[in-house]
């Protein structure tokens, strides 16, 4: 027989029934049933109850073990007795009586406990990570995590992709956040940067000829902290020849519907995505990553209000930028659930949230129904195709001040009335995002996106067009609320790339500079391409019905980006500073 097991503790069954095995685990817990010992032993296959009573030659080691001892055992499997089969168990209708026991490795007092999912504070999780990822929850996340990639990695070789793997140690590039930099010891006062994602290698690669890429790729960002995003995280990143947005929406949404419906148990995946406008979203949802199960439709009222006798409205409207949005409440017709939201509103900073109820006969009621008439407020109510026990909010103003906001209150109220569909995942492509924005702080147009997006009519767009109405070949993918995906047909023309950074403040030789490689690149033929990139964590983070990706990340950092398991960031030593040609210039207390 085999040293530690011959079996795993997630294999026996009726058909063994009668044998004598070996098992090796931890001991998730032990039960004193009037002298007999209950033993549940654990490895990563499952659970399997052992047996030992004072007639068994193991009986006094069995009484010293505790909670995660890892212990060897011997013994025969028999069937469990008549009514205590554990169905939720694939080991559950056997047992086995043990006659020997050898600990392999003893267990001090635990610093968590590993049975069951109770919370428990996050530092002392993370410290102890290799106890926290023995609890059943946590590993079967990690596992699912594992699945996904395999899915992953098949469907996009099925859909004619290859994998590649590109360089971690990099050059700077502009994707939006701080890069990463590692100090070079051969180059004295030079930085690699990691990095942030691998757009120019990928292109580099269309350029190449390799037609069609794939990698589970490592990105690093140094991001300021939050619940769903981490400094180190993977990507599906993709890159295609030769197709136009159309070609790679085709090649990606059954790839990522596919992976969805597999490991989805039973909720509903989205079939033929929506293509919605990233002005349209912003302009029905607030957002530019809606939560499709809210199945709240926001509308531009402001007709409705001009010239009416609620004057901070009709006043604002005399501006021709300024415009009056509803958000229908469907069942939301009390007032205690419209004080509700009033309140909600100054808590987030605002003066209030206007609203509309509508009561028996058809009638609305409030401040605004009062000093807009009845005329008026059945206007409303018919654009908004509401009915009695219904009700609206209303936010007025400029919509490039307040699209964030109105959103926000999109959300509550799907939320406290109980509109949002839990039970699907709801998909939809966003598309047309503008090529530039204006950037307040530096006083600057700038990328809005990614800067190596092709413009919606190319060199003679960026040449006659106002920089702030160009439209760009630029999409992402919304799921529930999150940004799943991200991606772009690429600018591959060299005056249109040099033209592009110009507008952002980029100057010729800068744009040589910093992307020579791709420069040179474009000047030797380079094919259209593009292509996308989708967030490993927000998938897993999805279908593990989690919103934090530190439960379903194997080693995290905490939410000030350290490292408690391993210590890091550490200091250097001055040896190690000295060799990299490195001084610490510390911050003053």
């Amino acid at each position: 027989m085999h040293r530690y097991r011959s079996h795993t503790c997630g294999a026996l069954r009726e058909s063994n029934i009668g044998e004598t095995i070996r098992l090796s685990g931890w001991v998730h817990r032990v039960r004193d049933h009037g002298g007999v010992l209950f033993i549940d032993l654990r490895d990563h296959y499952g659970l399997t109850q052992c047996v030992v009573d004072p007639d068994s030659p193991a009986f006094a080691q069995a009484e010293k073990l505790r909670s995660e001892f890892v212990v060897k055992m011997d013994g025969k499997v028999r069937r469990r007795p008549e009514g205590t089969d554990n169905d939720e168990l694939p080991t559950g209708k056997v047992e086995v009586y043990v006659s020997e026991i050898e600990v392999l490795g003893p267990a001090g007092d635990l610093p968590l406990p590993v049975f069951g999912d109770q919370e428990y504070p996050e530092d002392i999780r993370l410290k102890y990570r290799f106890l926290d990822l023995r609890r059943e929850k946590l590993h079967q996340n990690i596992m699912t995590r594992g699945a996904v990639v395999d899915s992953l990695r098949k469907r996009m070789k099925e859909q004619g992709f290859f994998e590649f793997q590109t360089p971690i140690l990099t050059a700077s590039s502009p994707e939006g956040a701080r890069d990463f930099v590692v100090p070079s010891r051969i180059h004295p006062g030079k930085f690699y940067a990691l990095p942030q994602a691998p757009q120019q290698y990928k292109q580099l690669l269309m350029m190449s000829g390799f037609d069609r890429y794939f990698q589970i790729a490592p990105c690093f960002r140094d991001e300021d902290p939050r619940a769903d995003r981490l400094p180190e995280f993977y990507q599906l990143d993709v890159e295609m020849s030769f197709v136009t947005q159309d070609d790679v929406f085709a090649a990606m949404e059954p790839v990522i519907t596919g992976v969805f419906e597999e490991f989805a148990n039973g909720k509903r995946v989205t079939r033929n995505w929506p293509r919605i406008p990233f002005a349209e979203a912003l302009r029905k949802y607030g957002t530019d990553k809606p939560d499709l199960r809210n199945p709240i439709e926001m509308q531009d009222v402001s007709e409705h209000f001009r010239g009416s006798g609620f004057k901070v409205f009709a006043r604002m409207l005399e501006d021709p930028k300024n415009q009056v949005w509803a958000i229908p409440g469907k069942g939301g017709g009390s007032r205690a659930f419209c004080d509700r939201m009033n309140s909600w509103a100054q808590g987030e900073g605002q003066p209030g949230l206007g609203y509309i109820m509508w009561r028996e006969g058809g009638e609305g009621a409030g401040p605004l129904a009062n000093n807009i008439g009845p005329d008026r407020t059945a206007a409303i109510r018919e654009q908004l195709h509401l009915k009695e026990g219904d009700a609206a909010f209303f936010v007025a103003g400029d919509p490039e001040k307040f699209w964030k906001f109105a959103g926000m209150a999109r959300t509550k109220v799907g939320e406290e009335l109980n509109l949002i569909d839990k039970d699907q995942f709801a998909f939809a492509w966003i598309v047309d995002f503008p090529m530039y924005e204006y950037d307040e702080e530096n006083k600057k147009v700038d990328f809005s996106h990614n800067p190596f997006s092709m413009p919606q009519g190319g060199l003679d767009a960026l040449k006659s067009q106002d920089p702030l109405t160009i439209k760009a070949f630029q999409y992402d993918i919304a799921c529930n609320g999150y940004e799943m995906a991200s991606g772009g047909i690429r600018n591959h023309v060299p005056e249109a790339m040099v033209k592009a950074f110009e507008i952002a403040g980029y100057g010729e030789q800068e744009v040589v500079d910093r992307f020579g490689g791709m420069y040179r690149a474009f000047q030797y033929g380079a094919p259209p391409h593009g292509g996308m990139a989708a967030g490993l964590e927000r998938i897993v983070m999805l279908l593990c019905g989690t919103n934090n990706l530190r439960e379903i990340s194997l080693f995290p950092m905490n939410q000030q980006y350290a490292d408690l398991l391993m210590g890091a960031p550490s200091e250097a030593t001055t040896k190690q500073l000295r060799e990299l040609h490195v001084r610490v210039n510390l911050p003053q207390k």
